[in-house]
């Protein structure tokens, strides 16, 4: 998301990914959390890991709903229990179960069914995921499964790794002291499910597949379950469980043949039962000749086909030929969207339809079981269901009708997607698109947090869709696309999830040829990659922008990379060039008369002053920039700057007026419902609690920050937040905690290469010990001056000397 700004200096580096609401939040440098606090140039900074601050380890809750309705399947559940059983007394036990059975057969419910019955028994959580082993689509690989899952067990977004087996290895390391039940779902491969198994330990794996997966059985010890179809009568009691309170009492003989039919599958069985309690008044007979009629076509059509997947092709054929023909023709059209799982108005763009219709439709499809409601206005295929609208799509519409529908969805998309620009960033410009076409309502939103709504809803949606488009050969959609989601992202999403799509977009701008296009997807690649921490990665991006920009000769863009360019110098403490760049910046957007990007830049010339100890020239930077956000509204850039103000009135020793600075700073976070913006300015409001000693408050800053970092992916920050906990557990006596978090913060900024930061935690960790361990501190504050030996601007000079002196009365 674009803004381009920044905070007071380079304490954490540049603050927030992109702009929200009016704010440039990617174009804003940081905090300056590396400002020396008031009191604490001695080096009296401390940590500590307690119980009352280490973050809770999250526990996933991720299974689907349990299934209605079902019965039977006594002796595959009770195999499952026992398993259970045999861990839960400390006998040898399978951690690995395998439920294999024909397309239909009902694994998904039955495993859902029983993992229902005994989440409790798996204090640690739940992980699910549908593998799509067998969906038209695209399947899930591994690797995107692994991500998916570390995430949900508090992994950052910065610190997942690339490499498959790495990932592998993390995953089972933190699931070696876990109780987790992991469910996965349509597998088609071992490749799928091998990385996603523990190593170890007390958690369950459950995998679903229409294949046996024999060498998870050789080399894994799996102990399978095979789901055949259901013995007649309990395929008759699920025909009349469905059935019940809408028919009278049918013939338990056709109630059989009707299940012969449906080959004693349990989704076919489904089918036909709601085919016949919608029909209430037809005799039973009637409808199982029509289904006969059906079987007999596919046994005319059928090239050796095996049975079960006749009768559940005959069984679909049976209740998709008995809708309405809009009906049936909005089943097909549906097979068309990327993922099988979509909102009410992306059907009736599809359909074509007015939304009153389309719910009317959509409800037709339900009621035959063809598709499954998953929460109001929306809703999703089995994978079986749209496998078969795929096929009749590609046979009974043309091609034309085809591309007419694709492009109606991705149009519905697109300014979808800009309408949400309008609240989520309105002072970001918007793209020229065309009209939507007829029978398109995109949807309009009546304030932020309904924009926010839909962005959640539909964020899981936004790469496959880039993806389609870009396949389609609709080049100019996908990289439209790709730009516009950058601006739809949910608040609280990580970049790592946008960068993807980014790629996809930049590649099909190039094809087109559109050198601005391009230049402004890299500008967003290089946020991404700054607040990923991938600095090299954003600065490649970012200048390879500026050189398309000149191309373009777009000024606006080649202004926007420049000062992103310094707020990565910023965090990497190049003080100098960063405000070079900033200057720059700054002047080319005075010329263009975009004044509220020339107080971003300021406000990012600020952080540099700042960061660099020049408070007076800081203060009077933010004075301006801050008038300036203030008359345009531009609240995410004035609470950027009244963060940049309570750096500088905590440091000048004004602790009432920096609390109240960063409280309105923390309104307009949590009013924007913007989670970096919010774990940011926590760590200055730790920062004045810790100063007016309310050190319970401050732990619990510290701790909300560092739990918002983790999920965000900025591992820096993460470390900054540790570092505040310490200070204020050093400042309550628990020297021997302060150490370890100054540890852990150390090792992250060595890991990331930030020398400055590195030599403020090594200067903190070296007080802690001292006490305890001379030779050590001296060590870490040797260590530091060796970090602070490149650094020229005032604020670091004046820390080097005060080291260089602890390193000198230490030798003496």
């Amino acid at each position: 998301m674009p803004t381009e700004g920044n905070g007071p200096a380079g304490r954490n580096g540049p603050a927030g990914r992109n702009g929200r609401a009016g704010d440039a939040r990617n174009d804003l440098s940081g905090s300056s959390h590396d400002v020396v606090q008031a009191g604490s140039v001695t080096g009296g900074i401390h940590f500590h890991r307690g119980a009352a601050t280490e973050p809770p380890r999250p526990v996933p809750r991720q299974l689907p709903g349990d299934i209605n309705t079902f019965v039977n399947r006594t002796t595959e559940l009770a195999q499952l229990n026992a398993a259970l059983a045999g861990r839960t007394g400390g006998h040898a036990a399978a951690s690995l179960h395998t439920v294999a059975g024909t397309a239909g057969a009902g694994k998904t419910s039955l495993v859902l069914h029983w993992a229902h019955q005994v989440k409790d028994q798996f204090p640690d959580g739940q992980l699910f995921v549908d593998l799509r082993g067998y969906d038209p689509g695209d399947p899930v690989t591994a690797s995107q499964a692994l991500r998916r899952f570390l995430r949900a067990l508090g992994v950052a977004a910065a610190e997942l790794p690339r490499d498959v087996d790495d990932a592998a290895a993390m995953y089972r390391s933190l699931l070696a002291d876990r109780r987790v039940l992991i469910l996965l779902d349509n597998a088609a491969t071992v490749g799928q499910v091998r990385p996603l198994l523990p190593g170890g330990g007390e958690s369950l794996v459950v995998v679903t597949s229409r294949s046996r997966l024999a060498s998870l059985s050789v080399r894994d010890g799996a102990h399978r379950i095979t789901l055949g179809t259901l013995p007649g009568p309990e395929a008759v009691a699920l025909l009349r469980a469905v059935t019940e309170g809408y028919r009278p009492e049918d013939d338990a003989g056709e109630l059989a043949e009707l299940a012969r039919l449906c080959a004693h599958l349990p989704l076919a069985l489904r089918i036909a039962a709601e085919r016949a309690a919608s029909h209430p008044h037809m005799r039973l007979g009637e409808l199982i000749d029509d289904l006969r009629d059906e079987s007999g076509l596919w046994d005319a059509l059928s090239t050796g086909i095996d049975e079960e997947a006749e009768a559940v092709r005959s069984v679909f054929a049976w209740s998709y030929r008995a809708l309405s023909a809009q009906s049936a023709h909005l089943f097909r059209l549906l097979g068309l969207h990327p993922t099988g799982e979509f909102s009410l108005a992306v059907a009736a763009a599809l359909g074509e339809l007015p939304a009153g219709r389309a719910r009317q439709l959509l409800d037709d499809l339900v009621g035959a079981h063809l598709l499954e409601q998953t929460a109001p206005d929306r809703f999703r295929f089995h994978d079986l269901l749209r496998a078969y609208a795929t096929g009749l799509v590609q046979s009974e519409e043309s091609a034309d009708q085809r591309q007419a529908a694709s492009a109606r969805v991705l149009s519905w998309y697109l300014h979808t997607a800009d309408a949400a620009q309008s609240w989520l960033y309105p002072s970001e410009d918007h793209l020229p698109l065309a009209e939507p076409p007829p029978g398109v309502t995109p949807l309009v939103f009546t304030d932020y947090n309904a924009a926010v709504d839909w962005s959640e809803r539909e964020h899981a949606n936004f790469l496959p869709v880039v993806r389609d488009a870009a396949r389609s050969g609709l080049d100019r959609t996908a990289w439209q696309l790709a730009t516009l989601l950058w601006f739809a992202r949910p608040p609280s999403a990580s970049e790592r999830d946008w960068l993807e799509t980014g790629r996809i977009g930049a590649e099909a701008a190039a094809r087109q040829e559109d050198p601005r296009a391009q230049a402004r997807l890299l500008i967003n690649t290089g946020i991404a990659h700054r607040a990923l921490n991938d600095f090299s990665e954003g600065l490649d991006a970012l200048g390879r922008a500026v050189t398309l920009a000149r191309s373009a000769r777009s000024r606006t863009d080649e202004a926007r990379a420049l000062n992103l360019i310094g707020l990565i110098q910023l965090r990497r403490r190049e003080l100098d060039r960063a405000e070079t760049h900033f200057v720059q910046a700054m002047s080319v957007f005075r010329d263009l008369g975009d004044d509220r990007r020339a107080a971003t830049a300021l406000s990012n010339i600020a952080a540099v002053r700042l960061s660099a100890g020049r408070l007076p020239e800081a203060a009077s930077a933010v004075d301006e920039a801050l008038a300036v956000h203030r008359a345009l509204r531009d609240r995410g850039g004035e609470g950027n700057l009244l963060r940049i103000a309570a750096e500088l009135r905590l440091e000048e020793g004004d602790t009432e007026g920096a609390r109240h600075s960063v409280d309105e700073a923390l309104d307009i976070a949590l009013a924007l419902r913007d989670h970096t913006r919010e774990g940011f300015w926590l760590l200055t409001l730790g920062d004045v609690q810790h100063a007016t000693a309310r050190y319970g408050d401050a732990l619990i800053s510290y701790q909300r920050s560092a739990m918002l970092h983790r999920r965000l992916g900025d591992r820096s920050r993460e470390a900054l937040a540790w570092r505040g906990t310490g200070r204020t557990h050093a400042a309550m006596g628990r020297h021997g905690e302060a150490v370890a978090f100054h540890r852990r913060a150390a090792a992250v900024h060595r890991a990331l290469g930030d020398t400055w930061q590195l030599a403020l935690e090594l200067d903190h960790l070296a007080t802690a010990v001292r006490g305890e361990d001379p030779e050590a501190a001296r060590a870490h504050w040797a260590e530091a001056l060796e970090c602070l030996s490149a650094c020229t601007d005032p604020r670091a000079m004046s820390v080097r000397a005060r080291v260089a002196a602890l390193v000198a009365r230490s030798d003496g």
